[in-house]
């Protein structure tokens, strides 16, 4: 039988290593959007090596606009962002700012070699959000 202090002890080891997500009891917005590669694998293996070191000015600005977590997914050439974000982010100051900063500019032009749009993408939309399904309720 366990004590109360080894309960205590795992309890607090496992709230200590809670998703970054989790803070003062709720969760931060989430935003999944999508987006596809070129089909050529030697550019896919490129785009690949410019995301094992973004360059630095990249990440500030991602940071700056209240993004507090990004990942990207890759399924043979569709991509899978999850943008976890603060509650002063919008879409819209960002992408105002991306406008104004030369070295996003610059990088997205570079990534654009890459990126293939999705089919039902407007004129100047890139990652677009996707639709929830289904969610793990208890």
């Amino acid at each position: 039988m366990a004590s109360i202090y080894s309960w205590t002890v795992v309890t607090f080891i496992w709230t200590a290593r809670l998703p970054k997500f989790f803070e003062r009891g709720r969760m931060k917005r989430r935003f999944c959007l999508t987006l596809d590669l070129k089909d050529d694998p030697k550019l896919i293996a490129e785009y690949k090596r410019y995301h094992e070191k973004i360059w630095p000015e990249i990440t500030r600005s991602i940071k700056d606009s209240g993004i507090e977590n990004m990942e990207i997914y890759l399924r043979g050439t569709r991509m899978f962002m999850i943008m976890e974000v603060n509650e002063d982010f919008s879409f819209e100051a960002k992408t105002r700012a991306d406008q104004d900063n030369p070295k996003v500019q610059e990088w997205e032009r570079l990534m654009n070699t890459f990126q293939q749009v999705l089919p039902d993408a407007k004129p100047g939309e890139k990652w677009l959000p996707m639709e929830r399904v289904f969610k793990l309720e208890d």
